[in-house]
């Protein structure tokens, strides 16, 4: 399974949810959307700053994490980012590969 960084910000309607229902619910629900699409949360954290919440979770694919971003967005409570992690074994397999490049102007 692939890991993904979620950055999430609640809007104002998302944040009178979290004051409604708290912390440990949103985590909850998290932690269920991930495994209905076959994932794991590894962890969930709020946040001062831009950035409401920090989501580490393990998924399938591409397409299972797209699901959950297409959910977050659609319920207009939140906006998130989505950062795909590489773990230093892959950045290992990524540097024995020589792609094919030309830089520009070369």
């Amino acid at each position: 399974m692939a890991k993904y960084l979620l950055q999430v910000c609640y809007t104002a309607e998302g944040a009178k949810g979290l004051i409604k229902d708290g912390g440990s619910a949103r985590r909850a629900a998290a932690q269920k959307a991930a495994e209905s699409l076959g994932g794991r949360l590894e962890s969930f954290y709020f946040a001062f700053g831009d950035t409401d919440a920090y989501v580490l979770a393990d998924m399938p694919d591409h397409a299972s994490v797209a699901a959950i971003t297409l959910a977050l967005a659609a319920s207009g409570a939140t906006t998130s980012r989505t950062t795909v992690l590489l773990t230093p074994e892959e950045m290992d397999q990524a540097t024995r590969k020589s792609p094919a490049y030309r830089a520009p102007g070369q």
